[in-house]
């Protein structure tokens, strides 16, 4: 059976998220999350509504509206009736929605697990990270006071289960601090007092489990679950065994779990750009740190700078082989954080692996080079030229040739990226190829009668004659049978280095030379040498 008692969540609700973020659209606040005041918010009754088959109904109110008896899910017309000068606008869901996707990348500050909860909250797992704080109390503390300073009402709850901290925050009176904090396994004593509607049912559900009696959490402990389910479905049994930790509840984060992290707070903020290169170090160092005694190394990073207004700058960048130098990783981030603006200082960052790989005895393979090369610091040194234009390009532009199993030109080479490490096949063995291969083979006029399967003396190309001054083949190369090559209709092909003259070396190949004719012999031109 699944235990949750080593697990901490936080649950984070913003009961006013939609009437605040409407004051930020409407009121002229500032770009980032920080707010100007708040007597920017309305001061009377307000409503945000939605439309539902053409009736208005009332989809948030302000703490005035609430206070007059205007509650979410009331039609409009109900509610002027109560207040007939009742401030109204149209509710924007999508908005609300980017903002707390904002308001989420803003709390990694205080956790790389965090999530998306609902309309208007967000999940915090929180384990192994509060004494990095000093205890629960002020992480919740930090992030209720900070929250409130960029203008945001807050309920917090911290439990061993999701379940639980999201029963508290929103059901259960907060202490002075602001916080609701459930001591270790004790969901079972601090949930059996609340209503039924902390264990997050359906409305309706609701509604048929308070007629009966049903009214708090703890009525529900004596009942036989068979009953539960035959009357009400799994729904029940299901949400109050995931708030007791009886059944695991998993947390989707809003950015995937780095592999390594560390981070940065400061009492005052930093802005210079020296202070943040620094900071930037030693955090590298403390990530190298630990990638080296497990034997691994960053492929992808993400650098956080949690600024004082509220906005947070990402910067990400990534290397082209597994590496633990922290000098290599942090001359990555100089370019990109010329173009980040704290202007109003950083007060906290945090350094992520978002990809790391292990690191294989000998890193001599970059580009599809060989791990029997002689001169191996060669190699190592095109890492780094790797990583400055696959942050500059993207790695994706960055492409090397490898080699194929094939006879047929066209597919003895595939594209793939600079930045593999192990290609699958090396070079060695393979017959020489020209430097550039033709995308179609081009036809060459043969102006002199030639032997059967002999190369000619004089052609011209592209209305240019060229002289041959010396030729090496025949290669005779037949397509796979297994293959449908439509432009080898005719066959077999015997292909030729030939150099002319100019010295200008080229590949040539006459199809169809099996017949007794020289002139049923055609000739092409594949590729140019360099």
């Amino acid at each position: 059976m699944w235990s949750g008692t080593m697990r901490r969540v936080i649950s984070l609700w913003l009961p006013m998220l939609a009437i605040e973020a409407w004051a930020r659209r409407n009121k002229n606040f500032s770009s980032g999350l920080q707010a100007k005041s708040r007597s920017q918010l309305p001061q009377g009754p307000m409503v945000l509504t939605t439309e539902v088959k053409g009736v208005l109904f009332v989809e948030a109110a302000n703490l005035e509206a609430i206070g007059i008896g205007i509650t979410p899910g009331m039609a409009l017309a109900d509610a002027q009736t109560l207040e007939p000068g009742l401030e109204t606008a149209p509710a924007a869901p999508v908005a609300d929605a980017v903002l707390l996707k904002r308001l989420a990348t803003w709390c990694l500050r205080y956790t790389p697990w965090v999530a998306v909860e609902g309309k208007d909250g967000l999940w915090l797992d929180v384990s192994g990270c509060t004494h990095l704080f000093g205890s629960e109390s002020k992480l919740m503390g930090s992030i209720t006071e900070r929250l409130g300073q960029l203008g945001f009402t807050v309920r917090l709850g911290i439990a061993d289960t999701p379940g639980t901290a999201w029963a508290v925050a929103h059901y259960r009176s907060q202490d002075r601090g602001g916080n609701n904090i459930v001591p270790p396994n004790d969901q079972r004593l601090t949930l059996a007092p609340l209503p039924i509607a902390a264990l997050r049912l359906e409305p309706k559900v609701v509604e048929q489990l308070t007629r009966l009696g049903l009214s708090t959490v703890g009525t529900l402990y004596p009942l036989p679950r068979a009953s539960l389910v035959k009357r009400f479905g799994s729904q029940v049994g299901k949400r109050l065994d995931q708030a007791l930790g009886r059944q695991s509840e998993p947390i989707s984060p809003h950015r995937p779990p780095p592999s390594y992290h560390v981070r940065r707070s400061f009492a005052d903020a930093i802005g210079r750009q020296e202070d943040i290169e620094a900071t930037l170090l030693i955090l590298l160092e403390e990530l190298c740190e630990a990638l080296d005694k497990a034997g691994q190394g960053a492929r992808q990073l993400i650098l956080d700078l949690f600024l004082v207004d509220g906005k947070v700058k990402s910067v990400r960048v990534g290397t082209a082989r597994p590496a633990k130098d922290a000098e290599r990783l942090a001359r990555l981030f100089t370019e990109p954080l010329e173009n980040v603006k704290a202007c109003f200082g950083v007060d906290a960052i945090t350094l992520s692996v978002s990809v790391a790989e292990p690191l294989g005895a000998s890193q001599t393979q970059a580009m599809g080079l060989e791990r029997n090369i002689e001169n191996e610091g060669n190699i190592i040194a095109l890492a780094p030229l790797l990583d400055r234009l696959g942050n500059r390009l993207g790695f994706g532009w960055i492409v090397a040739l490898e080699p194929q199993d094939s006879h047929v030109p066209d597919r003895a080479v595939r594209l793939s990226s600079a930045a593999a490490v192990c290609p699958k096949e090396t070079w060695s063995g393979k017959p020489l190829r020209p430097l550039r291969l033709l995308d179609r083979p081009e036809a060459v006029e043969v102006v002199t009668d030639i032997a059967p399967h002999q190369p000619p003396s004089l052609f011209y190309w592209r209305k240019v004659k060229h002289h041959v001054r010396a030729t090496t083949g025949p290669e005779r190369i037949v397509p796979e049978w297994w293959h449908c090559e439509q432009s080898w209709g005719g066959g077999l092909r015997d292909y030729w280095r030939v150099e002319d003259k100019g010295g200008r070396r080229f590949w040539l190949f006459s199809e169809s030379a099996s017949s007794c004719s020289s002139k049923a012999v055609r000739w092409y031109l594949h590729g140019l040498f360099a």
